[in-house]
């Protein structure tokens, strides 16, 4: 599971588009109107963004990032993986297959 964040809707929607039309992962959800509060060069900062939860594999985990740097239009973009310990098998044997093709 990765987590980015993304300025609007629409980079979120042309993101994720290009991640599954690439093979990085077979699905994408897009979370709109979160709110992130953080540090940025020595400031606190809240912004309005948009949220991708992508599923991928460990394989495709560098093309994913590869392809998140590359699009994306902040200079440091979130790429964030979190391991998947356990889940419903049907839906993890589809994100194998899924992702292998």
């Amino acid at each position: 599971m990765v987590f980015c964040t993304c300025a609007n809707h629409d980079e979120a929607s042309k993101l994720a588009h290009a991640i599954v039309s690439e093979g990085a992962a077979p699905c994408v959800n897009i979370v709109p109107a979160i709110e992130s509060v953080y540090r940025w060069e020595g400031k606190i900062e809240t912004s309005q963004e948009v949220l991708l939860l992508i599923k991928t594999t460990r394989a495709r985990f560098p093309a994913l990032r590869e392809l998140i740097v590359k699009l994306h239009s902040y200079n440091t973009p979130e790429v964030m993986a979190l391991p998947v310990t356990d889940g419903l098998a049907k839906y993890l044997a589809w994100l194998g297959a899924t992702i292998a093709t």
